[in-house]
């Protein structure tokens, strides 16, 4: 099987279903990024970090391959078969979340996304994220999605927030506090 098709050539993609639609159409752009997170997420478990952390982004990019299908699926039916994502997935982020907060200082201010280069990838991460689903929120707009697909992004953005404070930590890096100029 040859990898190029040259049916993009003309900047027109394929959904699941066969659907031809234009590259920068909503729905790709917004599994496209949800993609894009995912790569990144390899980028950050390719790093020196714990092994029970490296299964936990494994298991989350398993799941957005999941969400990727089931946005790059324009049939419902279709759709909601690629999609196992339940309420299950968002909890075991949130005890992950939970689990890291507690031994942490309390947050005072926000914090300034470095320190080191694990910690600043899993920053990208976030952020890409919170495109992802900024993405997501305005397809959703139009073209109804599931809203445990919401949940989930909206939590692993999170998720990955408290993982760069959490790394921190363990690294034993120094949080820059941002402090407005007054």
């Amino acid at each position: 099987m040859k990898i190029y098709t040259k049916t993009g050539d003309e900047g027109f993609t394929s959904l699941y279903t066969g659907k031809r639609v234009p590259k920068f159409h909503d729905r790709v752009e917004t599994y496209g990024t949800t993609d894009e997170l995912n790569s990144f997420i390899g980028l950050l478990r390719d790093q020196e970090i714990d092994v029970p952390i490296k299964n936990f982004l494994t298991q989350i990019q398993h799941q957005l391959f999941e969400i990727g299908s089931y946005l790059a699926t324009d049939n419902e039916e279709k759709a909601n078969a690629l999609l196992h994502l339940s309420d299950k997935e968002t909890s075991m982020l949130e005890q992950e979340i939970d689990a890291m907060n507690d031994t942490l200082l309390p947050m005072t201010h926000f914090v300034l996304p470095g320190g080191h280069p694990i910690v600043s990838y899993c920053h990208v991460c976030r952020t890409i994220c919170r495109r992802a689903e900024r993405l997501l929120v305005n397809f959703n707009h139009h073209n109804p999605i599931k809203s445990e697909v919401l949940q989930y992004l909206n939590r692993l953005s999170d998720y990955f927030f408290v993982l760069a404070r959490f790394l921190t930590s363990e690294l034993q890096i120094e949080e820059i506090k941002w402090i407005p100029k007054k």
